[in-house]
């Protein structure tokens, strides 16, 4: 079910699902929710649609409802548990990788390394790395009281969970392209802690 960004009705819209799956998109989160004064002249916002998905996200940890983020979604994830980003890499991060990938988005471009002991290395059935694509200018800074489950070769963040709540995971990447056996089981394991809600 596709949710209509109405902040106020995030109640009523966590009563209908039994999981929520939160997409990235070609803007930013404002880095006035996780306490910055400043903002990066990259960073673009769509404060709509922010709002919304800030709201819906709230009421789903209220339920303890199972949720995935991707790309953005991940980094909205990281600032609701008390988390700060980096707004824009190649000025904090000069020497990282090509975040924003030059290849094409059904490509990888880089491997991650999946931290053990976490939801995530369960679901990869204790792989230790991934290869995935990447389409970011933004990254976690720090996962604030969540946990990182995933690092890039250059260290930066690539996914966070919190251990407190049953499925709550987030991915800088796009499993949505599954380039790794990895991304199928991410959506396999979100089905399934969505279908136990009933």
């Amino acid at each position: 079910m596709a949710l209509p960004l109405f902040p106020q009705l995030a109640r009523d819209y966590m009563t209908k699902v039994d999981g929520l799956l939160i997409t990235g998109g070609a803007f930013d989160i404002d880095p006035a929710l996780y306490g910055e004064q400043t903002r990066h002249p990259s960073v673009t916002l769509r404060p709509r649609r922010t709002r919304a998905e800030s709201a819906f996200l709230a009421e789903a940890m209220v339920r303890g409802l199972p949720v995935l983020g991707i790309c953005g979604g991940m980094q909205l994830m990281a600032v609701a548990l008390g988390g700060t980003l980096i707004q824009h890499l190649p000025d904090t991060l000069p020497n990282a990788l090509p975040h924003e990938q030059p290849n094409p988005r059904d490509e990888a471009s880089h491997a991650v390394e999946i931290m053990p002991g976490t939801l995530l290395a369960r679901i990869a059935q204790e792989r230790t790395q991934a290869a995935v694509n990447s389409a970011h200018h933004q990254a976690v800074r720090d996962a604030g009281r969540g946990r990182v489950n995933a690092v890039a070769e250059d260290g930066v963040i690539e996914g966070v969970e919190d251990p407190t709540q049953e499925f709550f995971l987030g991915v800088q990447w796009h499993p949505e392209f599954g380039i790794d056996p990895v991304d199928k089981a991410l959506f396999r394991a979100f089905i399934k802690a969505a279908g136990e809600q009933g």
